[in-house]
């Protein structure tokens, strides 16, 4: 049997199901086709991080502010890449309408 890959948003679904107590947790784990032991385990797993839920550390709020930063810079220079293609591109065309050929990069091969 091949081990399945569950999401951490799947198991949060499922684990709460369980919480909320309106099937019992081997009725949830037959319908899931998953193994009730499994299914304990995501549970006291969840119960054992629950306080992570309501803490954020000064570290992970600088890591996040520090990943935001860099993500921001990211699509700005990915901005400008598409920009910069753009106009190469439209230079490249009005050059060869203009001198009758496409010109060769400074290396002397086509890009």
């Amino acid at each position: 049997m091949e081990k399945r890959d569950f999401s951490a948003e799947y198991k949060t679904k499922i684990v709460l199901e369980v919480l909320e107590g309106e099937m019992m947790a081997n009725e949830i784990a037959a319908r899931e086709k998953l193994n009730p032991k499994v299914l304990s385990n995501w549970k006291q797993e969840f119960l054992k991080n629950a306080h992570r839920a309501f803490t954020t550390s000064k570290e992970e709020r600088q890591t996040a502010k520090e990943l935001k930063v860099v993500q921001d810079r990211e699509q700005e220079l990915m901005a400008k890449v598409g920009v910069l293609t753009m106009e190469n591109d439209w230079l490249k065309k009005k050059s060869k309408e203009v001198l009758g050929y496409e010109p060769t990069s400074r290396s002397g091969f086509k890009s």
